[in-house]
């Protein structure tokens, strides 16, 4: 469930500014313009999101647990504090092994 965009007024803690939802997957978007765009998500484990691809760069960085995250039919465990960087057009999906919450920035230039 996308929560309406709310501006971002001074520091924040990533980790405090979502919250986990039983069976869900919860989004905000932290900020959005031409250039991109930055998302902040918190899956609860089992859940994911399945294969597709995307038109820009995106990076993904762990914020709190581990995720596995498959790129261009690899897999990778990530861990908090760990980032990855998912090339336009390649196929990618993630899965939530345990809860984890991580930042998608979506790169547009």
């Amino acid at each position: 469930m996308m929560k309406e965009f709310e501006p971002v007024k001074g520091p924040f803690v990533l980790k405090t500014r979502i919250a986990y939802s039983p069976g869900s997957i919860v989004s905000q978007q932290i900020t959005k313009n031409d250039a991109g765009n930055i998302t902040l998500f918190a899956f609860d484990e089992g859940q994911q999101l399945s294969e597709h691809t995307a038109p820009f760069d995106a990076v993904i960085q762990i914020v709190e647990g581990k995720a596995e995250i498959h790129l261009g039919g690899v897999g990778y465990h990530l861990k908090e504090g760990e980032m990855l960087i998912m090339p336009a057009n390649v196929p990618h999906a993630v899965y939530a092994t345990s809860q984890f919450k991580m930042l998608l920035i979506m790169i547009k230039g």
